[in-house]
């Protein structure tokens, strides 16, 4: 399969990952353990390995050294592709001695490190979302619309909507308008955000917004102008709104099952779900699965044990326990 040249994937890990402590007590968010041997980061990386996207960036800043070796082990490229997985630490430089200060800022100050390679389309990732993507679709809504911007969006409901972003649109179907965590009130007062004869298959009545799932496809000089944006640092803060009205800004409208796993209680949620029979997602789909590094461990070992439901890692030894709608690994 060949290198999609037209594509360049930055998936930013690099926060302080506190409303998920203690997990990110000694790691950062995408190297946090999921599912019983997977990491975070193993989702957007393969999400694009499966897309043909294997020029890919990791931008890391706080508790990364598990994270770094995770990646160096797990993600070695054939010497003669052109594909790659690599780290790019946040640094000081003389002209800039400050840390990531924000999403855009981190893209920002590490864009002196892929400026240079020939991409046309930058996908924008987070590394701690539970989901299963075909990114070479979105990069082809994105190329199809002839937009500037897309942004992956799923509905919602109200109390979801108040703690994410919340597009408006028109009625082409094009985002007019962006809203950070809005109050409840307001949201009343918006009444709706779905585009008319969208076909959504989360979308009933009791999801009636949109909000973004912080996925991004940028336009290579759309991505370069608008970072450059004086004091803006966040993407969903900053650098979204304001580029309503001066690109062309369109959604992506996802139909699969997407989880924010960045609190204690989105964490611990997810990980049950992929417990249950009926899972909307599963690790071991055959067609996509999600890659991570080996680690040769024998299989699990069970003695006088009763389980349902339940996930059991490699290199687990059970005896005398009852198990149910657990994670063991």
């Amino acid at each position: 399969m060949a290198v999609n040249n037209d594509a360049l994937a930055l998936i930013l890990g690099g926060g302080q990952g506190s409303r998920l402590f203690p997990l990110t007590q000694h790691r950062s968010k995408p190297a946090v353990p999921i599912g019983g041997k997977y990491r975070l980061i193993d989702v957007p990386i393969s999400n694009c390995l499966h897309a043909d996207i294997r020029r890919i960036f990791v931008l890391t800043q706080f508790n990364s050294a598990s994270l770094n070796r995770h990646i160096s082990q797990a993600y070695r490229m054939d010497l003669f592709s052109q594909g790659f997985v690599e780290i790019l630490a946040a640094e000081q430089t003389p002209d800039n001695p400050n840390w990531y200060q924000g999403t855009a800022d981190a893209v920002r100050q590490a864009m002196r490190h892929f400026v240079h390679y020939d991409a046309d389309y930058y996908l924008i990732l987070a590394g701690d979302h539970l989901y299963r993507m075909d990114y070479s679709e979105m990069v082809d809504a994105h190329i199809d619309r002839r937009a500037d911007i897309t942004i992956a969006s799923q509905p919602v409901n109200m109390d979801e909507a108040s703690g994410m972003g919340i597009f408006r649109f028109d009625r082409s179907g094009h985002i007019v308008a962006f809203e950070e965590k809005p109050s409840r009130e307001r949201l009343e007062s918006i009444g709706q955000s779905i585009p008319a004869g969208a076909m959504m298959a989360r979308h009933t009545p009791d999801r009636p917004f949109v909000a973004s799932m912080g996925v991004y496809v940028f336009s290579r000089d759309a991505l370069f102008e608008a970072i450059e944006r004086e004091g803006a640092t966040d993407f969903g803060r900053e650098i979204i709104p304001a580029a309503l009205g001066r690109y062309r800004v369109t959604p992506f409208l996802f139909r699969n099952y997407w989880a924010d796993v960045g609190t204690v209680s989105s964490f611990y949620d997810a990980n049950i779900m992929l417990t249950r029979p009926d899972a909307p997602f599963k690790f071991y789909d055959p067609r996509r699965p999600i890659y991570t590094h080996p680690r040769f461990l024998p299989g699990a070992r069970l003695g006088d044990c009763t389980a349902r439901d339940t996930i059991i890692a490699e290199g687990s030894h059970l005896d005398r326990c009852t198990i149910q709608s657990s994670i063991v690994g």
